[in-house]
């Protein structure tokens, strides 16, 4: 048999290159790497939070219902910041959805005079609706009870916000979650005491752990409104630490709890519940918080 030249053999390699290359081999064996062309045109994963959601779904308390920001000891959920339809607040749903979806897409459950007990079937309300987002304001009320004695323990506040998420996650695992923190109640004391109308409006039951004897400054108002400043601290820890564990879930990092509400933002009937300005801001917190491109740390 004739020796093949030079030629040939640098032809015959050439040839088994191209093959291999079409069977998509290496010289190990294994599958050779995909073309640049190819990954570039590989789908991405959608990102597990989605900064425009579609559906929203309101729970929690009064600040949710817009209580006494249009008229004394009433409840105005146009002004909700989470679903409200006035222009002035700018709600969290108009701002996402726009005024038609809004109006279509967005669902307000929250109750005055809730407490975090209560949220766990305000969110089996929302689970029904299949929202994309739900919203939760809640635990002031646990914190204004008869008596600093009289507030909800941590260990049960926790139990129940856990419970809260889970009733969502049974039924709806990729809704999204954005939790406020509870908001300063020492500073609205201090805000809304040198106001004789809301002082006197305090008188008929709101919040008398923190509230009651506004005037007091004796040690043991001191004591007891400290007291009452420290749970509300201890629940925002509970918030921040629940949600944490929910990839879903947005803790605002404390930026309600740190907004310094003023003369503009709070009640005119009650100088405590946050008006129509006040409402704007809690509108404007969460809308930040849920458009970021990342959580807060």
């Amino acid at each position: 048999m004739r020796k093949r030249s030079s030629r040939g053999r640098a032809a015959l390699a050439v040839l088994a290159a191209a093959v291999l290359g079409v069977a998509g081999c290496d010289v190990m064996g294994g599958s050779s790497s995909a073309p640049e062309g190819t990954k570039a045109r590989a789908a991405k994963p959608a990102p597990l939070w989605n900064r425009s959601p579609d559906s929203i779904a309101a729970v929690g308390d009064s600040i949710t219902r817009g209580f006494d920001a249009c008229t004394v000891l009433s409840d105005c959920p146009e002004v909700s910041w989470a679903t409200g339809s006035d222009a002035k607040v700018d709600s969290l749903a108009v701002r996402l959805l726009g005024v038609a979806g809004a109006a279509e897409r967005s669902w307000n459950y929250a109750v005055t005079g809730a407490r975090m007990a209560d949220l766990p079937e305000q969110m089996s309300q929302a689970a029904a609706r299949d929202p994309q987002l739900v919203t939760v304001m809640a635990g002031a009320n646990d914190a204004c009870r008869s008596s600093a004695a009289a507030m909800t323990s941590v260990a049960s506040f926790r139990a129940d916000f856990e419970e809260a998420l889970r009733t969502l996650r049974s039924s709806r695992p990729k809704a999204q979650v954005y939790v406020a923190s509870v908001p300063n109640l020492k500073w609205l004391w201090s805000q809304g005491r040198t106001n004789p109308l809301g002082k006197q409006v305090w008188k008929l039951g709101i919040c008398p752990s923190m509230l009651s004897d506004a005037d007091d400054l004796t040690g043991a108002a001191v004591v007891r409104r400290d007291r009452v400043q420290q749970r509300v601290v201890e629940y925002n820890k509970v918030l921040k630490d629940v949600c944490a564990k929910d990839r879903r879930c947005r803790f605002d990092g404390g930026a309600v709890y740190g907004y310094r509400f003023g003369a503009d933002q709070l009640s005119h009937w009650d100088w405590f519940h946050p008006s129509k300005d006040g409402q704007a801001r809690l509108a404007s917190i969460a809308y930040r918080t849920i458009t970021a491109s990342n959580p807060v740390a």
